[in-house]
């Protein structure tokens, strides 16, 4: 795109006028100040491109050479260049010198494709992503997914309203807990809600545009307006593919951002979360009957406009067809992707005005919404068929397994990789159920190792320093020492506060029988306590 721009814009006119920064990281191999002496005055005469490097050619050499960075040129950015040069013959040296053919202008033959490709043994995203000269330059990310916004539309609100009803319908609250943030649970209190749910059954998961309800077994009835980031889990279940939305054993539970978890008489559970707090969580005894559900129009998927009424409809509006579809009021459930999506399909415009749409047209557009929402919830709200991530020489891949295998021995490789790794999780998993089966007798027995050796030290210790111990210790000691010790054996649950008291008792009798014993005399400890005072 810049070498076109050049082309048009400046190719056959002269340089008047130069301002180089004052940036060495970024000009390389010249002074700014003299590749604005040596530019004024030259003719452009033709801009050149090969890969993702660009050079201007001059009425006589040496030419500037760009290497562009990762970002696009924008007027509103900075000037993204990375490196900026004054070259004689750009094309001879790094990194030009260095790139595979250009992908437009100099694309491989078939057969000397074939061969390049047989001679690679590294994973092809991270051959196409190879810009050296070997391969093909400016082969560019070709397997990233372009992902949608993460805000929940009909679909993904529909996906987890069928969870519900499929998992949970029939089942009794037996316990609830409801976060402390009053932004998103709304009309009640968080403890009131708690205590309204536990002991109810749910009767339906119903569903209206963006907002779903739980019918329980008598009203009122718990609603969520999922707002930009809300979303329904249901530990052990998958929602959606392309989210990767099931909790695994290793996952935080319930997360961070649950707003309200559900335990069920089965075991099951499930929350509702919302990172941005946007959401709402209603007690009400109808939903249908307030806002924000009574002020919504038709749903899409449920409540569908016929031909006729939908085209007049559009007649009686003068605002563009994307801003319109996004009006809750006049269809629900329609967000940004599904509208863009939608009118993609139809070949409509989006700032086309709803009443200059022509009837055929109009009749494009009203089949369009029916077949893009009934065909994302065929593939459980996913923008296309089960998709994977994967790390290739560090950059994140997206690609459909269903579509996209592996062949001859890489998938062999693979398999063997996947079989080793679930046997390590396997072993990890039992070897932390072994320790914690052992952990309780493991700190018995190390409890009662240390309190027998500060039994020990009590009974040859001096208790102070400085001083040689008595060659033999009392008989009376050594007994209570060795009654300490049975006692440690034999009573688990008063060990600890007997062998301290023993062991104390034990240092206290060795210090007496010390004394009167005749041997070295330590010094006195009230009078170390009144040092240390």
């Amino acid at each position: 795109m810049a070498e076109a721009e050049l082309e048009e814009h400046f190719v056959g006119k002269r340089i008047v006028r130069c301002s180089a920064a004052n940036d060495t990281k970024v000009i390389d191999g010249i002074a700014p100040s003299r590749l604005e002496a040596a530019l004024v005055g030259r003719t452009i005469s033709g801009a050149r491109r090969k890969g993702k490097n660009l050079w201007l050619e001059l009425d006589s050499p040496p030419f500037p050479s760009f290497q562009f960075g990762p970002s696009a040129v924008s007027p509103t950015q900075e000037w993204p260049l990375k490196y900026s040069k004054l070259l004689v013959e750009p094309e001879a040296v790094p990194p030009i010198s260095e790139l595979g053919p250009d992908a437009l202008f100099e694309p491989l033959q078939f057969d000397d494709f074939v061969q390049s490709l047989s001679r690679k043994n590294t994973p092809i995203k991270a051959l196409l992503l190879d810009q050296k000269i070997d391969f093909i330059t400016n082969g560019g990310r070709i397997t990233q997914a372009k992902r949608r916004g993460e805000m929940p539309e009909l679909p993904e609100v529909e996906v987890a309203r069928r969870a519900l009803e499929e998992h949970c319908v029939g089942k009794r609250i037996v316990r609830c807990s409801a976060a402390d943030d009053t932004k998103v649970i709304d009309g009640i209190a968080p403890p009131r809600l708690e205590a309204a749910l536990v002991g109810r059954t749910i009767a339906a998961a119903r569903r209206k545009g963006k907002n779903l309800w739980l019918a329980l077994d008598s009203p009122p009835f718990p609603s969520f307006q999922f707002g930009m980031a809300g979303a329904i889990y249901i530990k052990g279940v998958e929602l959606s593919k392309y989210k990767r939305s099931a909790v695994s054993p290793t996952e935080e539970w319930p997360s961070k951002f649950s707003k309200l978890l559900v335990e069920l008489d089965d075991g099951l559970e499930f929350s509702f979360t919302d990172k941005r707090r946007f959401a709402k969580i209603r007690f009400l005894d109808n939903p249908e009957a307030v806002p924000p559900i009574s002020e919504l129009g038709p749903d899409a998927l449920f409540e569908p406009l016929q031909f006729d009424d939908f085209v007049q409809s559009l007649s009686r509006k003068n605002t563009p067809i994307k801003a319109l579809l996004l009006d809750q009021s006049f269809i629900s459930g329609i967000g940004n992707w599904i509208a863009d999506e939608v009118l993609y399909q139809a070949r409509i415009h989006p700032m086309q005005t709803a009443s200059k749409i022509s009837k055929d047209k109009s009749k494009a557009l009203h089949q369009c919404i029916k077949e893009v929402i009934e065909t994302s919830l065929e593939v459980g709200a996913d923008s296309r068929k089960k998709i994977d991530f994967v790390t290739v020489c560090g950059r994140t891949s997206a690609y459909v397994p269903e579509l996209q295998k592996l062949d001859g021995i890489d998938a062999t490789a693979s398999r063997a990789k996947i079989s080793k790794e679930k046997g390590k999780s396997n072993k990890v998993a039992r070897e932390v159920d072994n320790d914690e089966e052992a952990k309780p007798a493991k700190r018995g027995r190390k409890q009662s190792v240390k309190e027998t050796d500060e039994e020990n030290v009590a009974d040859v210790k001096v208790p102070k320093r400085g001083r040689k111990q008595p060659a033999k210790t009392s008989k009376g000691s050594s007994k209570k020492a060795h009654h300490s010790s049975e006692d440690s054996s034999g009573d688990d649950s008063d060990e600890e506060t007997d062998d301290k008291r023993d062991s104390t008792q034990s240092a206290k009798e060795l210090k007496s029988s010390s004394n009167t014993g005749g041997s070295v005399v330590p010094a006195k400890r009230p009078e170390r306590k009144k040092r240390q005072l």
